[in-house]
């Protein structure tokens, strides 16, 4: 069965899970505008396909930047999509833009 990848509503939701987490968090954040569209996405599939092979290394959430406002701007994100890797609340890793599932494990390996 697939890992599901959270979708928090709000700030409030995002806060939360990460709070909750035992491991570090891949937050995704993703746009809703005609350029974002696509490669968000593409991202969508590497994220899901990474949150199973990462199953209790990681929790996996994909933030829509327009309800989670304050956590877009906690964390400097500026476009979409964009990654942050978040071990006990901090950002270790960020980066911006679509990637292979390799390029994303490349990311995150040398993170975890």
């Amino acid at each position: 069965m697939a890992k599901p990848v959270h979708q928090p509503r709000e700030d409030a939701e995002f806060d939360f899970i990460h709070r909750m987490s035992a491991v570090p968090v891949l937050a995704y954040f993703t746009g809703t505008w005609p350029k974002a569209i696509e490669p968000c996405r593409a991202m969508d599939l590497v994220v899901g396909d990474i949150a199973d092979e990462y199953t209790g290394r990681l929790t996996a959430v994909r933030t829509d930047i327009t309800r989670c406002p304050a956590a877009t701007r906690r964390y400097g994100i500026t476009g979409a999509p964009s990654y942050v890797l978040l071990k006990e609340g901090e950002a270790v890793a960020h980066g911006t833009g679509p990637l292979t599932i390799a390029e994303m494990r490349g990311f995150l390996d040398g993170h975890l």
